[in-house]
């Protein structure tokens, strides 16, 4: 896609989407955003050819390379110079310590003293070299040409500066195998050859061990960067979700709740009978099992005969209803004549109870 096209979809959306994900990632835009938006997709176009992937124009990154590069030099050089002080900081410090615990040798003693010697003369006139005359006063008053003169004699130094070089290799012998040892822990149990031969090899697995180790933090931050996109997506999708289920509990809550309703009602009815049909079961089967066939003949009998008797019963006081009603007709005459026929009746009863005492005393 050239600078100057808009944003369309298909490749050239995905290809401005790999771009900005290369060189812009901070951005986390997504296809629609770039879809909506050509003007921005076309400047985003624009600017990714005068950038590189750290953000950086391309001129400042070409300096702020060529600056590392100077700087990777600098720190090598400054790297070997201390290396080779601690080196011999350490075979002095070994040589104290052997002193206290074993003889030493004349050359021994010499070459350490002599070593000493050199370093500390060579340090103090370090501190007042050119330059520091301005910044501090001469160290307890003595000159450079004062210092000089505590130098150690010329064939003494050069006969110690060649078995330096052999302590010195020695002592990075050790070190570096103790590095290998570390690093490769069955190496230990290897010959010197052999141990030489993989510390030959060891600077190369370093380097390759580093170069896996920020591939895989490349490779971290891109994912990083894909997570985020996703948690974006993530967070658009849930709140669509959301606005979706809030729309449906709007529009369709109350009709679904109506029919839902009634659809529970005609369940709940058509269970409620199924428990009456079940108590009725229940209740025959009590029955069964409780009367038999003959219990239940004689029963019926009984009910028949007593049925009957309601009726004739019933028969009786319709009649009695209607003789009543028949006398209810005459009035107030038909009470007094009720009365006067009561006490008469009551007066025959008294006089057939005084005949039947007056009887018993004549007997």
């Amino acid at each position: 896609m050239a600078s100057g096209d808009f944003c369309s979809p298909g490749e050239g959306v995905e290809i401005l989407q790999q771009v900005c994900d290369k060189q812009f990632p901070p951005c986390a835009l997504t296809e629609e955003d770039l879809i909506q938006n050509p003007y921005f997709s076309k400047l985003l176009l624009s600017l990714s050819q005068h950038v590189d992937e750290s953000g950086l124009s391309l001129p400042l990154a070409k300096e702020q390379a060529q600056a590392w590069s100077e700087v990777r030099l600098r720190k090598t050089a400054w790297l070997r110079y201390e290396i080779l002080q601690r080196v011999i900081q350490e075979l002095l410090v070994d040589y104290y310590v052997k002193a206290q615990d074993t003889n030493l040798t004349s050359e021994d003693k010499k070459f350490h003293e002599t070593l000493e010697q050199r370093l500390l003369v060579t340090e103090l006139t370090q501190l007042s070299g050119p330059g520091r005359e301005k910044e501090m006063p001469p160290l307890l008053g003595l000159e450079k040409a004062d210092l000089l003169e505590l130098m150690p004699p010329s064939q003494d130094f050069v006969w110690m500066k060649a078995r330096l070089q052999q302590e010195v290799e020695e002592q990075l012998k050790r070190k570096c195998f103790s590095l290998l040892c570390y690093h490769d822990p069955s190496s230990d149990t290897d010959g010197d050859k052999l141990k030489a031969a993989k510390v030959w090899t060891l600077t190369e697995v370093l380097v390759r061990e580093k170069q896996q180790c920020m591939e895989a933090k490349g490779q971290q931050k891109e994912q990083l960067v894909l997570l985020e996109k996703k948690r974006t997506t993530y967070s658009q999708v849930l709140l669509r979700c959301l606005s979706l289920l809030q729309r449906l509990l709007q529009e369709h809550r109350l009709k679904t709740q109506s029919e839902l309703d009634r659809i529970n009602t005609q369940y709940l009815e058509i269970k409620c009978s199924a428990m009456i049909l079940k108590m009725r079961m229940e209740e025959l089967k009590i029955l069964s099992d409780t009367y038999s066939a003959e219990k239940v003949e004689v029963h019926r009998l009984i009910r028949d005969h007593l049925e009957g008797a309601i009726r004739l019963q019933e028969q009786d006081m319709e009649k009695s209803r209607l003789a009543l009603h028949t006398y209810e007709v005459l009035g107030e005459d038909f009470e007094n004549l009720v009365k006067e026929y009561t006490q008469l009746k009551l007066a025959a009863e008294n006089k057939r109870w005084a005949l039947q005492e007056f009887s018993k005393a004549y007997r």
